[in-house]
C-alpha cells in the first residue's frame, strides 16, 4: 500500500494540474460544504472504520466526526467573506514623500500543499483535517501523507472528499492520499510542493522541517511537533479550591487516555495542607480511572519507558503509579518532585519533556520566586494555564504570573482545562518551538494565512487587474481604501 516515488511524483503533479479549478470561490465555497454534508451522510462508515483502527470509541469519533464537518462549514463562510484576502488600496499619491503610485495588495494561494496526518485525531487532524480544509479554502490542492495507524480511514476520507469535489463540479485531484515513511519524505522534496503541515512528534516533524528548509527552493513548514502544557496553581487557589482543581486536573490528563495535544502535562503546586489535599482529589480522580489503550504499541512502548525512566529520578514519588497495565493497555498516574529539583540544569530535565499517554508531574514549590526560575526553563507550548483564587484582584501573584506565562504559550488559560480547542475564529493553536515550527494557528479562521502570499500590483490597467482589486469592487470583497474600511 506504500506509495513509490513515482506514485508521489504522479500525486503531486496532478494535485498542481488542477489547481486553477479552485481559484473560483463560488465553487470552492460549495466544495468545502459538500465535503461536510458527505462526511455527515457517511458517518457511520468512518467511526466504524475508525474506531477499529484506534480504538478511540464511538462516542470520542462522534463527536471528532462532528467538529471536522464543522470544520469545513467554517472554511466555506471564510471563502465566502473573503476578508482573509486582505485587499488594500492605495490610490496615487503626489504629495506623499517620496510620492505614492497607485498600488492594490490582496494574497494568492501558494500551490499544492502537503499535509501529515496526525495519530490522535483521525478525522479532525488527519485526511478531513483542519490542515486540509484551510488549505482547500486558499485555494490549494491537497497532497495527504495518510498516518499509518489509519489507512483505511485515511482512504474512506478521501474516497468521501473526492466525491464533494466531482459533486460540486471540481476535479478529484484536488485532493489525493499517499502512504508509506518514504513518500512523506518525497513529498516533503517535491519541487511543486508549496507548503506543508504536519501535526506529530518532535523528532518526526524536526527532520521534515529541516528538510523543507534545505531544498533549493525552501517551502513553509506549520509543524505541531510536541507540548508540555504548564500548569500553575496559586497558593490562594489551592486554599479556595483544591479538591475541585485536583479533580479538574485529573479529568483533563486522562482525557482520550492523555493522547491531546493540550493534555496537562507539568503542574507547579504549593508545598503545604492545600496542596496536599490538591494532590489527595487528584489521586482519587486518576486512581479511579481505567486502563486504556494508546494509539498503537510503539506509543505504549515509549509511554511506558518514558515514565519508567522519569519515575526512577532521585526525589521523584509516584502516589499513583502510570504504566502498563495489560498487555495491551496503560493505567493513568502521575508523578510528584520538589521544583528546586527543576530549577537548574541536570538529569531531571527529562520531566520538563513531553511523554504522551495519561500522566503528568506534579512540582512542588515552596515560593513564588521558584515558580519563576522552573518557569524560565520550559519550552514552548501549545497552552499555559493559571488556576487563580475565586476573585483573582485578591490572588496578588494571579498577574505576575500570567504575565510569566504569557511568552510560553499560544493559548493562556485562567481557571479552565487545555483539553478542548473551540473551533472559533479567535482561536490560536500553536506556540513557540517545540509546540510549533511557525507562529500560526492550526485552528481557527484564521488557519488559513498560512497558505497565502500576498502579491502587489502596482500601477496597474484597470483591465489587466484581477476582479479581486478592481476599482469599482464587483466581488464585493471587505478591504481597505486609502486606509479606511470600506
Amino acid at each position: 500500500m506504500e506509495a513509490t516515488a513515482e506514485e508521489v511524483d504522479r500525486a503531486v503533479r496532478s494535485a498542481h494540474a488542477v489547481r486553477d479549478a479552485l481559484a473560483d470561490r463560488v465553487a470552492r465555497a460549495a466544495f468545502l460544504r459538500a465535503a461536510a454534508e458527505l462526511l455527515e451522510e457517511s458517518g457511520e462508515r468512518v467511526i466504524e472504520a475508525a474506531d477499529a483502527e484506534t480504538a478511540l470509541g464511538r462516542a470520542r469519533l462522534t463527536g471528532e466526526l462532528a467538529r471536522t464537518a464543522a470544520q469545513f462549514r467554517a472554511f466555506a463562510e471564510v471563502v465566502d467573506e473573503g476578508a482573509y484576502l486582505d485587499v488594500h488600496i492605495d490610490h496615487p499619491d503626489a504629495s506623499r514623500t517620496p510620492p505614492w503610485p497607485d498600488l492594490r495588495r490582496y494574497k494568492i494561494p501558494l500551490g499544492v500543499v502537503a499535509v501529515y496526518a496526525a495519530s490522535n485525531f483521525p478525522l479532525a487532524f488527519s485526511v478531513p483535517g483542519g490542515d486540509t480544509a484551510s488549505a482547500l479554502a486558499a485555494g490549494c490542492p491537497v497532497v495527504v501523507k495518510a498516518h499509518p495507524d489509519h489507512p483505511a480511514t485515511s482512504e474512506l476520507c478521501a474516497s468521501v472528499l473526492r466525491r464533494a469535489a466531482a459533486r460540486t463540479g471540481l476535479p478529484e485531484d484536488v485532493l489525493t492520499v499517499v502512504h508509506g515513511f518514504d513518500a512523506g519524505v518525497e513529498l516533503i522534496r517535491h519541487p511543486l510542493v508549496s507548503a506543508a503541515g504536519f501535526t506529530g512528534s518532535v523528532r518526526g516533524g524536526r527532520a521534515l522541517y529541516d528538510a523543507a528548509a534545505a531544498r533549493p527552493a525552501p517551502i513553509p513548514f506549520h509543524g505541531e511537533l510536541g507540548s508540555l502544557n504548564p500548569v500553575v496553581v496559586t497558593a490562594a487557589a489551592a486554599a479556595e479550591r483544591a479538591g475541585e482543581i485536583g479533580t479538574g486536573l485529573g479529568g483533563s490528563m486522562t482525557l482520550g487516555v492523555g493522547q491531546f495535544c493540550t493534555k496537562p502535562g507539568f503542574v507547579l503546586v504549593p508545598e503545604g495542607a492545600a496542596g496536599d489535599q490538591l494532590l489527595k482529589s487528584l489521586a482519587g480522580t486518576v486512581g479511579s480511572t481505567g486502563s486504556g489503550v494508546l494509539l498503537d504499541h510503539r506509543m505504549r512502548d515509549a509511554f511506558v519507558a518514558g515514565v519508567r525512566e522519569r519515575a526512577a529520578l532521585p526525589d521523584v514519588d509516584a502516589p499513583v503509579p502510570p504504566g502498563a497495565a495489560g498487555e495491551h493497555t496503560v493505567s493513568a498516574g502521575f508523578l510528584t518532585v520538589p521544583a528546586a529539583r527543576l530549577t537548574a540544569e541536570g538529569p531531571h530535565d527529562a520531566l520538563l519533556e513531553e511523554c504522551f499517554g495519561p500522566v503528568a508531574v506534579i512540582a512542588r514549590y515552596a515560593s513564588v520566586d521558584e515558580i519563576a526560575a522552573v518557569l524560565a526553563r520550559l519550552p514552548g507550548n501549545l497552552t499555559a494555564t493559571l488556576q487563580t483564587a475565586g476573585d483573582e484582584t485578591g490572588d496578588p501573584d494571579a498577574g505576575p504570573l500570567l504575565a510569566a506565562l504569557t511568552p510560553l504559550a499560544g493559548r493562556i488559560l485562567v481557571n479552565g482545562w487545555p483539553t478542548g480547542v473551540a473551533v472559533a475564529p479567535a482561536q490560536h493553536h500553536g506556540g513557540p518551538y517545540p509546540a510549533t515550527t511557525s507562529t500560526s494557528t492550526s485552528v481557527g479562521a484564521t488557519a488559513i494565512e498560512r497558505w497565502l502570499r500576498p502579491v502587489t500590483y502596482q500601477s496597474t490597467p484597470e483591465t489587466l487587474l484581477p476582479p479581486e482589486l478592481r476599482e469599482d469592487n464587483p466581488l464585493g470583497l471587505p478591504r481597505r481604501v486609502d486606509g479606511r474600511r470600506a
